[in-house]
């Protein structure tokens, strides 16, 4: 006998019946085994995207997907690790904060202390994290 699907979401129930499944499955650990030369890894690390724009639905997409797949793989057996990094390409930030600091205020980074200049980058990164 097949159950119906409730019309309403329950998340409070499905929650609990997901985590107990990977917790109960061991699924959110991963471990290097380096007697076992046949056993699989599967590995994803790629950084979270860089603060140049505000984030989108795309970024949440990526990780998602992301996330997905490790799980995915987990499930197989596989060692898996997903390491979250931060933003690796500080170059593109430093970027766009040099060409508005040139637009507004005529100056270049180079006519600031470096201290200076790289606490403006991390201002107008934390504004951009709350835009």
């Amino acid at each position: 006998m097949s159950e119906e699907l409730s019309k309403v979401y329950d998340p409070k129930a499905i929650e609990q019946q997901a985590e107990a499944i990977w917790l109960g499955g061991n699924h959110f650990h991963a471990q290097v085994d380096e007697n076992s030369p046949g056993s699989d890894s599967y590995t994803i690390v790629i950084p979270p995207p860089n603060v140049t724009a505000p984030l989108h639905l795309g970024h949440a997409l990526n990780n998602t997907l992301q996330d997905i797949l490790i799980r995915f793989r987990r499930m197989q057996q596989y060692n898996t690790l997903w390491m979250p990094g931060t933003d690796h390409a500080g170059i593109a930030t430093q970027t766009v904060v040099e060409k508005r600091i040139l637009a507004e205020e005529n100056k270049r980074r180079t006519d600031f202390p470096r201290d200076e200049f790289v606490a403006r980058i991390q201002a107008w990164k934390m504004n951009m994290k709350l835009g």
